[in-house]
């Protein structure tokens, strides 16, 4: 039977460089109290390994305060040392880890580490590893929604367990990962050293709210939806469909977290109407689809949200699709 590991983000810090985001632990923003992080096993955690248990799992419950600790989880995920001295995942592990996660953005943390630790250096890329990725395929996880709904403004659910249709019952997941098959899904990494699981939405607002115009460059391979000259109110760079739309305004119509590419749109104010008679403001969506995505902004700092961690972009990023990297235990 299987050993089971049951890994929460904690609320305390060890001094290095936090749970996956800059000081901040559990996804949110450095320095920030959040009411998810804590070291009490929350009930969803408690009954997910009681029906482990009852399965003859052999169940371990961490609650990780930092990345060394995440870092030091996982470790029970690698296989045999390697003639090339890279640390590689096991592909047929008897050690299963369930996350359980009150964001994405913890989600997003804990997969960070996964790949800063089987990601290979370009000067020691091994043979084996696949033509069109920079990673190994990446151990399969189990995801435990401490959310019980995970629903959006709309009521439907937002978040990527909701996404891809997977059990939020406690029980479920844990037959899910005792029984259920793997399913691989496409990662996307950029430059920054991060990885975007569901997407990023990069929109200035001011302080009442209202979205501010900003202008940048935005190339999606070989297509340019803005050269930089154009007022951006809003741009998406979708693998799922958690940033699908602005509001009522619809961003991305094919974002698709299997399919290989990654989905971008910008959305550009312009003027719509008769040649001499008084014209109106239309929003008119730019999408393209591609294997990598740049964004350079050319009026100072960017505001920009990855999965739920807001952040600052104040120079060139980019993101390139990992086909099939990482994987869940559900179909």
């Amino acid at each position: 039977m299987y050993d089971v590991v049951l890994l929460t983000l904690g609320s305390g810090r060890d001094g290095s460089a936090g749970c996956g985001n800059g000081d901040g632990c559990c996804g949110s923003t450095a320095g920030s109290a959040d009411e998810s992080c804590t070291d009490t096993p929350r009930v969803p955690v408690l009954t997910c390994a009681d029906a482990l248990t009852a399965r003859g799992a052999r169940v371990e419950m961490i609650t990780a305060h930092s990345d060394t600790e995440i870092d030091e989880v996982l470790s029970r995920l690698d296989a045999s040392a390697r003639p090339d001295g890279l640390t590689w995942p096991e592909q047929d592990s008897k050690t299963r880890l369930i996350i359980a996660t009150a964001s994405d953005g913890q989600l997003r943390a804990v997969m960070r580490r996964m790949v800063r630790r089987y990601a290979p250096p370009p000067s020691k890329r091994p043979a084996d590893l696949a033509g069109n990725r920079t990673v190994p395929d990446l151990p399969p996880i189990g995801l435990l929604p401490l959310d019980p709904t995970g629903a959006g403004h709309d009521g439907a659910p937002s978040d990527l367990v909701g996404q891809l249709g997977l059990p939020r019952d406690p029980a479920e997941v844990a037959a899910t990962v005792l029984d259920g098959p793997v399913r691989r899904l496409d990662l996307l990494r950029n430059d920054g050293g991060s990885v975007t699981l569901d997407g990023v939405l990069l929109a200035h607002a001011d302080d009442d709210g209202r979205t501010v115009p900003w202008r940048g460059r935005v190339e999606v391979d070989d297509t340019v939806l803005t050269n930089g000259d154009d007022p951006v109110l809003a741009c998406a760079v979708g693998n799922g469909r958690g940033f699908a739309q602005l509001a009522t305004l619809p961003l991305l119509t094919e974002a698709d977290l299997g399919n290989g590419v990654v989905e971008v749109a910008v959305a550009v104010p312009v003027l719509a109407g008769p040649r001499w008679g008084r014209k109106k403001v239309r929003i008119e969506v730019r999408r393209a689809r591609g294997r990598a995505v740049s964004v350079v902004p050319r009026d100072g700092d960017l505001p920009y949200v990855d999965d739920g961690v807001s952040g600052k972009l104040g120079r060139k990023r980019s993101w390139w699709i990992e086909p099939g990297a990482w994987a869940v235990y559900g179909r």
